[in-house]
């Protein structure tokens, strides 16, 4: 498809869907990854009412992968990305509460293998904010927002989207596991995957729950998320671990993660509406799955990129727990 004809698709949706007379793309917010395309900040006419954001998936004609992995398996799975993400604008993202703000989906099309979905502006919205690197007490807001999440969606069965998510899934990732060096880590992998995936108590999860993908308010009080490409069934402790990994380094894991995980459980208690869950039993199962959730994606790095700065002694020291769950 041309750029001109990708422009008139997402103009034409977008004026489809809203009571604009016209929109014009204003602001690159990024690119998406690979090459795959990019978001960006539309006006709308009359400028009264306001602004959106639109994600644009045009598949490049040649991969481009920043880590060298350029195969057919890895444009798939990033094609499937962009179809789940829009099958979670479409069907699932109105069930979220307040308490777990996502962007209001305002329209989706295709054509061909090229795709728009156009939504909520979330910086005119209240959400500001941007953070790489966080405070207990924003870490706080993240968590409140997982936790509501997860709450949400239990025993949820994820229709339309990843039937297990993130995107460092096993099943999805065999090369990332091929490239990796032999050692316990290595021999457990689906031991590990299964561990999680046994899980009684099982929801949907982000999929990529790093700092960067929450938008705060302008106090840091609240958060909305957003990238919803890797969203699937799984056990919470995998998006939880993996935030956690994505704010704080080393010695503030250490120093911040007990604390904050009780926050968590404390959150998720309140969020549980439905009085059938045990909410004792499924703490008491998601604790243990704490370690095992931080080793799965430690695997994955250990193949993408060994001289990651995530692989340090407090992730080391949760996969030797991992290896210990297992051997007992």
């Amino acid at each position: 498809m041309s750029d001109q004809s990708m422009s008139d698709l997402w103009k034409s949706v977008t004026l489809k869907h809203t009571t604009a007379v016209d929109a014009e793309k204003t602001v690159s917010i990024q690119s998406l990854w690979s090459g795959y395309g990019e978001i960006f900040r539309a006006q709308l006419y009359p400028e009264s009412l306001g602004t959106l954001i639109v994600k644009q998936i045009a598949p490049p004609d040649s991969q481009q992968h920043p880590r060298g992995w350029n195969t057919d398996r890895s444009a798939l799975r990033k094609l499937r990305s962009y179809e789940v993400e829009t099958s979670w604008y479409t069907q699932w993202s109105e069930r979220c509460s307040a308490r777990c703000r996502v962007a209001k989906h305002v329209a989706s099309a295709s054509w061909k293998n090229q795709s728009v979905i156009v939504m909520e502006d979330l910086d005119t919205s209240g959400y500001p904010g941007r953070h790489s690197h966080l405070t207990p007490s924003q870490a706080k807001a993240c968590l409140h927002w997982l936790a509501h999440f997860h709450a949400r969606f239990l025993h949820c069965k994820p229709t339309g989207l990843w039937p297990v998510g993130t995107y460092w899934h096993l099943d999805t990732r065999p090369d990332e596991l091929q490239a990796m060096q032999q050692g316990e880590i290595k021999a457990c992998a689906y031991k590990i995957d299964k561990l999680l995936g046994n899980c009684e108590y099982q929801t949907i999860v982000h999929g990529d729950a790093k700092v960067a993908n929450f938008c705060f308010s302008e106090n840091d009080q609240q958060v909305a998320a957003v990238d919803f490409q890797y969203t699937g069934g799984g056990c919470g402790m995998k998006d939880v671990a993996y935030f956690f990994g994505s704010c704080f380094n080393e010695h503030e894991c250490q120093q911040h993660v007990p604390p904050l995980l009780d926050f968590y459980f404390e959150t998720l208690a309140e969020a549980i509406t439905d009085t059938t869950i045990n909410t004792e039993n499924l703490e008491r199962e998601w604790r243990a799955m704490f370690a095992p959730a931080w080793t799965d994606f430690h695997r994955f790095l250990l193949g993408w990129m060994p001289g990651h700065a995530k692989i340090h002694s407090y992730t080391e020291s949760l996969a030797l727990d991992t290896l210990s769950i297992l051997n007992h």
